[in-house]
C-alpha cells in the first residue's frame, strides 16, 4: 500500500512539474529596447533619405510594425515612467526630466520577477538615482541586476553596476550595454529561467560622439541638408554651443547606426543560442526628434510638444514564434501599453491600481483593428504649495554617474526630485494636453495662442488644418473625456492610489 501511495505521489509531482514546464515554455522571453531622443522619421523603414538602420529595417519587415506608436511623454523621464508603471507619469510626479518615480509604484520588472522571470536593466535609467540606497533605483523597482546610468551617456560610459560606484567602460556605448545584456541572458538561460531585459540606450541623445567608421558613413551629406546653425551641448565644455546642423547630424546619424548595429548583435546572439523564436523584441524611441535635429520630421512639433512631432516615435515588435508573417498596424499604441501587454503574456497579475495602458495581445494576435479607449497626453507641471515636502530624501536623489552636459545646478551629474501633493485644485488642470482617438486628436494649449485645436489625424497626420468648426460636437466630447482623465490623474498625484 505504501509503495502504491509513494508511486502515485511521484507520478503527481512529475505531472505537476511537466505542466509547469509547459506553461513556462509558452511564455516568451522579453527584451525592451529604447533609443534616447530617436524620432519617428529617423529610420530607413520610415523613409529617411540618408540614415542607415538595416537592423531596425529588418525587424520592421519581418515583425509587427507599429505605425502609430506614441511615447507616453514628450521627453525621456516621463516616457520611461510609463513603460515601468503602465501609468501616466503625472500620476506619480515624474513631470519632466529630472523628476523621479515614487517608491510605491509597482513596476513591470517586479511583476515579471514575481512570475519567475530573471530581470535585468542596462543603460539609461533616468527615473531616480541608480546608486545603492536610492529607493527608486532599478533594483528597488524589481530588477535583479543592473548596469545603469542616471541619465544619458556617450563613448566610454561611466556606469553603475548594481548600485556601486560608477566604473568607466571603454568602447561604444550601445555595444557595451548590449554585451552586458547578452551575458545576463546567457546566465538566465543556463539557470533555466525566462528573462526580462530592458536595454535603454544612451544614443542618440546629444552631445554626440561616434566612432570614426560610423562617422565616415555620413561624410557626404548634401551641402543643402542641415544648412543652418543649431544649439546643443559642447562635448568639450559641457555648455551650450552653436554649430552647423549638418555637422551635428553627421554625428547623430553615426550614433543611430551604431545603436542599430548593437541591436543586430543581440538578435544574432539570440539566434545562435536558440532563443530568438520565443523572444519578444520591442523597440521604440522615448520621444520625438529634438529641436536641433529636426530636418525630415513629417509632423508638427518636436521633442517637448504634445503635437505628433513630440510623441510619435518608431515602434516595432519582433517575435518569430507568434508573429510569423510581417504586418503593419495603424492602431494607436503607446508605451504605457507595455506593462499590461507583458503581464498578459507572462501570466503575471496586474497591479490593483489605475492603469492608463491596455493589453495589446489582441493586436499581436491580429484581432485588434481599433483602440477601445483614447490615449491622453499632458505636459504641465502642476504648481506645488510653498515649502512642499520632498517625497524622497534629497540626499538619496543625488546622482553619481557623470554626464558630458553640465546641469542647471552646475553639476556634472544628474540629481532628481519629487514632491508631495496632499491636495490639488481645479486650477491645476491646464497647460499643454491632448487626447487621441481612432480618428481625431484634440489639442489644448498646444502652442502659444493656438486655442483649442482638433485634427483629423487619418487625413492630416501633419496637424496642418484645425477642423474644430466642422466637428464641434466631437471636440466637446473629447474635451470632456480629457478633463475627466486629468482629474483622475491629479487624484493619483495626491497618493490616493497608495492608500
Amino acid at each position: 500500500m505504501h509503495t502504491l501511495i509513494f508511486r502515485g505521489w511521484i507520478l503527481f509531482v512529475a505531472a505537476l512539474v511537466a505542466a509547469t514546464a509547459g506553461v513556462a515554455a509558452d511564455r516568451p522571453n522579453i527584451v525592451l529596447l529604447m533609443g534616447d531622443d530617436h524620432g519617428w522619421d529617423e529610420t530607413g523603414y520610415n523613409g529617411h533619405p540618408y540614415l542607415k538602420t538595416p537592423v531596425l529595417d529588418a525587424m520592421a519587415s519581418s515583425g509587427l510594425r507599429l505605425d502609430r506608436f506614441y511615447s507616453g511623454g514628450s521627453s525621456c523621464s516621463p516616457t520611461r515612467g510609463t513603460v515601468i508603471t503602465g501609468r501616466h507619469h503625472h500620476r506619480y510626479g515624474t513631470f519632466n526630466p529630472g523628476f523621479s518615480l515614487r517608491p510605491e509604484e509597482i513596476g513591470i520588472a517586479k511583476l515579471l520577477r514575481d512570475a519567475g522571470y530573471a530581470t535585468g536593466h542596462f543603460g539609461k535609467w533616468h527615473l531616480g538615482a541608480v546608486k545603492a540606497g536610492s529607493p527608486v533605483n532599478p533594483g528597488a523597482l524589481g530588477f535583479d541586476e543592473w548596469l545603469s546610468h542616471d541619465n544619458f551617456f556617450e563613448l566610454d560610459p561611466p556606469l553603475s553596476r548594481n548600485g556601486g560606484p560608477p566604473e568607466k567602460i571603454k568602447g561604444e556605448s550601445s555595444a557595451i550595454v548590449v554585451a552586458e545584456a547578452i551575458r545576463f541572458i546567457d546566465r538566465a538561460k543556463q539557470a533555466g529561467r525566462p528573462f526580462f531585459v530592458v536595454v535603454w540606450f544612451g544614443s542618440p541623445h546629444e552631445p554626440y560622439q561616434a566612432l570614426p567608421e560610423d562617422l565616415a558613413l555620413y561624410d557626404k551629406l548634401p551641402a543643402t541638408f542641415g544648412a543652418k546653425q543649431v544649439r546643443l551641448t559642447s562635448n568639450e565644455t559641457g555648455r551650450p554651443v552653436q554649430r552647423l546642423q549638418r555637422d551635428v547630424l553627421r554625428e547623430r546619424f553615426a550614433e543611430i547606426t551604431a545603436m542599430d548595429r548593437a541591436i543586430g548583435q543581440l538578435r544574432t546572439h539570440l539566434g545562435g543560442a536558440g532563443l530568438r523564436p520565443n523572444t519578444l523584441l520591442w523597440y521604440c524611441g522615448d520621444n520625438g526628434t529634438p529641436q536641433e535635429a529636426v530636418v525630415t520630421v513629417p509632423f508638427r512639433g518636436h521633442k517637448g510638444s504634445v503635437y505628433e512631432g513630440g510623441s510619435r516615435v518608431a515602434g516595432v515588435i519582433e517575435w518569430p514564434a507568434k508573429i510569423a508573417r510581417p504586418r503593419a498596424s495603424a492602431v494607436n499604441t503607446v508605451t504605457s501599453d507595455m506593462l499590461p501587454t507583458l503581464c498578459a503574456l507572462a501570466g503575471a497579475a496586474l497591479p490593483q491600481r489605475i492603469l492608463d495602458g491596455i493589453s495589446l495581445v489582441p493586436l499581436l494576435e491580429g484581432r485588434m483593428t481599433e483602440r477601445a479607449s483614447p490615449i491622453c497626453f499632458w505636459d504641465r507641471v502642476p504648481a506645488r504649495a510653498p515649502g512642499a515636502k520632498p517625497y524622497i530624501d534629497p540626499e538619496l536623489q543625488k546622482g553619481t554617474t557623470p554626464t558630458a552636459k553640465i546641469g542647471p545646478d552646475g553639476a556634472g551629474t544628474r540629481n532628481f526630485q519629487n514632491f508631495h501633493y496632499p491636495a490639488v485644485r481645479e486650477e491645476d488642470i491646464g497647460g499643454p494636453a491632448a487626447i487621441v482617438d481612432n480618428r481625431f486628436k484634440l489639442v489644448l494649449d498646444g502652442a502659444r495662442g493656438s486655442g483649442t485645436e482638433l485634427f483629423d489625424l487619418r487625413a492630416d497626420p501633419a496637424e496642418a488644418k484645425n477642423v474644430i468648426a466642422a466637428h464641434a460636437d466631437e471636440a466637446k466630447k473629447l474635451e470632456q473625456q480629457l478633463r475627466a482623465w486629468q482629474r483622475s490623474v491629479l487624484t493619483s498625484l495626491t497618493g490616493a492610489d497608495y492608500r
